[in-house]
């Protein structure tokens, strides 16, 4: 019987399939996602949705929703209680004293404006995405503005229950 031959993952796939397994560390249902960060082959931190340090989580007290009125007046459903993970990765970097400039981020979806704006500012020339977010063409056109590259492993645009 022929065996097949074992074929390595690149390197974006290896550091996502990571960011998979961090995001089963995550404490909110709503988006459990993960986030790496890694700069010449090397993983530089993790981060993982969760509520900040000492509060309690979603998955032990429930979401803390609030409404956001878009400007078409169009209105969605957001919890507030988590840190995302991206957010948190730049934290750990910070905490642990690790430069981020020139690394690559790996996360879930588009980043949110908040996290965009922190990925800008910290130095990550790239980010590499399993998905789009159903509402990232924001966070897109700043990381286009900023020159960093952006990358979608598929096109699927996620979107939450109760939106």
């Amino acid at each position: 019987m022929k065996q097949e031959k074992y074929i390595r993952p690149s390197w974006d796939e290896y550091f996502m399939e990571i960011s998979k397994t961090v995001a089963k560390r995550a404490t909110c249902d709503r988006g459990r996602s993960g986030c790496v960060i890694a700069r010449d082959r090397q993983l530089l931190v993790t981060g993982y949705v969760g509520s900040p340090r000492g509060l309690p989580h979603c998955d032990d007290v429930g979401h803390q929703m609030k409404k956001m009125i878009h400007d078409n007046g169009h209105i969605t459903q957001h919890c507030v209680r988590t840190v995302h993970a991206e957010q948190n990765a730049i934290c750990q970097a910070a905490r642990l004293g690790i430069a981020l400039e020139g690394a690559t981020l790996y996360c879930k979806m588009t980043p949110c404006r908040t996290c965009a704006m922190l990925i800008i500012n910290c130095g990550i020339e790239r980010v590499v995405c399993e998905q789009k977010y159903h509402a990232g063409a924001e966070s897109e056109e700043m990381f286009q503005q900023a020159g960093i590259k952006l990358e979608f492993f598929n096109e699927e645009v996620v979107k939450y229950k109760n939106q």
